[in-house]
């Protein structure tokens, strides 16, 4: 399947994906309006300024609860099983938002016939229930919506596992086309789907769970397709089903971690990642020690030594690695070793200050519990500089990807001499990079990253023997085709997965030293501005389709306009064809011959468009993010604009078609009452 084809899908289920996004924007907006409302003092000055601002803000709830209400009841319909409860929260939420705007209607307060009327300022008791009633009422339908969407999720990947067992025994290519096609379809709406479940989630490790599941559906998909085709022409080649059932595999396991990721339930015996991490291990082991400044029984002696000892011994990992080199190997037993040298000092400490509580005790504990903070800190920073040096040396050696390329050499001559050599120097690296991963894996910092992590050391794990099958496959068969672009394709993946582990590298050192909640912020911004980016396209999109005339140049600029805003907001959800930052500033350079007409008649669109332009052409060093946030909140600007803009034209030319109808009705009396 083509990427265009992938594209033209995913825009098919805009409209659904849009009614599941929908809410929760909506919810926040009705939200923090309702804050607005109800923290107003009530020994305002009740002027006109004031009394106009409570009543639009009044107007905007019940406005912004009728279109919640809209997509609500849109979900409703699709969901029989559901629809009487969702339909119930929808009609209280709306009794809600039409009490609240009978209540700050107070347009004719300074009338004397008024002086009866119920308002926010003679009943905000009143304006509080229904504000709760409708929040209550909303949060009724975000639940019942989820219900669903976990629904179409597990209903979803139940069609794509149905669909693989079709293929797994398919015979001839004809038959494999037509079932890949409709797998293909499936597959690009499970993407979806999940894709919105993921940006959905508020677990940032169970977000990171399904990033790295969609991850490896992603990467199979294009697998399945070339090992399945190997298998076909090559149906005796023992290497090529390997390869294959290899495929089916991992996406099946990938398929069960996502649901059970929406449904949130942990299979029995599944361990907790977090257990084997070193770098969680000093985190709680120093947060216990210094709980003892407030509480000095807090806990026994025992279990500091206990989790102590737990710790130094998953240093093991580092100390007992082929990799380490003998500088970091000494440095980490030295400090391992100062580490139970200091607790035992902190412990006989503690237990005098127990039954000795002076001054001096107490002042004692406090410096032995800085001292062994102080050991930890230093045996944190020597497992990071051991593991990060190890993954950058690493890295830099297989930048040029010589094992690969020898692998691909041999197999298109048949030198099964060779194959078995570089298969060996293959499974050598792989090794070293699952390794790397492992050690990685303890100095990350974060939890979703510690699972990256794992993500990665899997992948190195299964790759490398894929790419060994298929490199076999196609030295029994060099002449083949579909072997060498089977040999491609997993080579690309590993290829693929070394990039992502530079990426990953450099999160860890973020981490460590203290920015990654600074780009944490910067993409909760990004994709806040791209959701509401994404909702206003689909404003524009409604009002587009109003137009009988679909070639107006109006309707045909403002499609284009929308177009290339819904590809800005699929970027800030990983998806679509802008890839970076450059892409995105790249879409929105406009060309001289190419801006539209529509905008240069339109005074209130060419400061937006000036400005947008000036921003994408500013150099900007290191703040990548700033442009990108600027031409993000350029463009809603631009498209709030659209939006109102084609609404007023449909309105101008239903008037103006009236007008030419009035017109040529007069035109054609007055000329038969000259005939007559």
């Amino acid at each position: 399947m083509t990427y265009s084809q992938k594209y033209a899908i995913a825009s098919t289920l805009f409209i659904r994906r849009e009614k599941n996004e929908a809410l929760p924007l909506k919810r926040r907006n009705i939200e923090q309006l309702i804050t607005t409302l109800i923290n107003h003092k009530d020994n305002t000055k009740k002027s006109d300024k004031t009394l106009q601002a409570i009543q639009r803000v009044g107007q905007a709830v019940n406005l912004a609860v009728g279109r919640f209400v809209k997509v609500g009841e849109a979900i409703a319909n699709e969901n029989w099983d559901l629809k009487e409860e969702i339909n119930i929260a929808c009609i209280e939420a709306k009794q809600a938002g039409e009490t609240i705007a009978a209540l700050t209607d107070i347009s004719s307060l300074n009338h004397p016939e008024s002086d009866g009327q119920i308002t926010i300022f003679t009943d905000k008791t009143g304006v509080i229930k229904a504000a709760r009633l409708l929040l209550s009422s909303v949060t009724k339908v975000l639940l019942l919506a989820d219900r669903v969407v976990i629904k179409q999720i597990i209903t979803s990947r139940n069609k794509v596992l149905a669909t693989m067992e079709r293929l797994e025994k398919v015979n001839s290519f004809q038959e494999f086309v037509q079932i890949f096609s409709q797998f293909g379809n499936e597959m690009v709406e499970f993407a979806h789907l999940t894709g919105d479940r993921q940006n959905d989630l508020k677990d940032e490790k169970k977000k990171a769970k399904m990033a790295a599941a969609r991850a490896v559906l992603e990467k199979c998909t294009m697998m399945l397709l070339t090992a399945s085709k190997t298998c076909l022409r090559h149906p005796n080649c023992e290497s090529a089903h390997k390869n294959k059932e290899g495929v089916f595999d991992r996406m099946k396991v990938a398929l069960d971690k996502v649901i059970e990721i929406v449904t949130d339930c942990k299979p029995s015996g599944e361990t907790d990642i977090s257990s084997v991490s070193i770098f969680t291990g000093i985190k709680e082991f120093k947060m216990n020690i210094e709980a003892l400044r407030e509480n000095l029984y807090f806990q026994s002696k025992e279990n500091l030594s206990v989790t102590l000892e737990v710790i130094l011994e998953r240093t093991e990992d580092f100390t007992d690695s082929a990799y380490t080199s003998h500088e970091h190997r000494e440095r980490i037993l030295e400090l391992s070793t100062q580490a139970r040298l200091e607790l035992q000092q902190l412990l006989s400490v503690w237990i005098q200050s127990q039954s000795n509580k002076t001054k001096s005790i107490a002042e004692e504990l406090e410096l032995t519990v800085l001292k062994i903070s102080h050991s930890l800190n230093e045996l944190k920073k020597e497992l990071h500089r051991t593991a990060t040096q190890l993954a950058a040396d690493l890295l830099k050696s297989h930048a040029d990807h010589v094992v690969l390329k020898a692998l691909k050499l041999t197999g298109v001559e048949g030198n099964l001499e060779g194959l078995a050599e570089y298969a060996c120097k293959l499974s050598e690296q792989k090794e070293q990079l699952v390794e790397v991963c492992r050690l990685l894996r303890h100095i990350s910092g974060t939890e979703p990253l510690e699972i990256t992590c794992v993500h990665a050391e899997e992948t190195f794990q299964v790759t490398g023997q894929q790419i060994i099958s298929a490199a076999e496959t196609l030295t029994l068969h060099p002449s083949s085709k579909i072997a060498k672009e089977n040999l491609d394709v997993f080579c690309e993946a590993w290829e693929s997965q070394i990039g992502d582990m530079s990426t990953l590298l450099r999160e860890i050192n973020d981490v460590f030293e203290g920015r990654r909640g600074e780009k944490l912020s910067e993409q909760a911004k990004i994709a806040k501005l791209g959701l509401k980016l994404g909702l206003l396209t689909s404003d524009a999109n409604c009002e587009i389709k109003k137009w009988e005339d679909q070639e107006n140049e109006i309707v045909r600029n403002g499609r284009n306009m929308s177009s290339m805003a819904y590809s800005l907001y699929l970027f800030t959800r990983g998806e679509g064809p802008l890839r970076t930052s450059q892409d995105l500033i790249h879409q929105l350079e406009l060309k001289d011959d190419d801006k539209l007409m529509l905008l240069l008649e339109i005074n209130k669109l060419i400061p937006f468009c000036h400005q947008l332009q000036t921003v994408t052409k500013t150099p900007l060093q290191n703040q990548v993010f700033l442009k990108v946030d600027k031409c993000i909140t350029k463009t809603r600007s631009v498209m709030a604009i659209l939006v109102q803009l084609l609404s007023l034209c449909y309105k101008l030319l239903k008037k103006l078609q009236l007008e030419n109808n009035r017109w040529v009705s007069v035109t054609n009396k007055d000329s038969v009452d000259g005939k007559t």
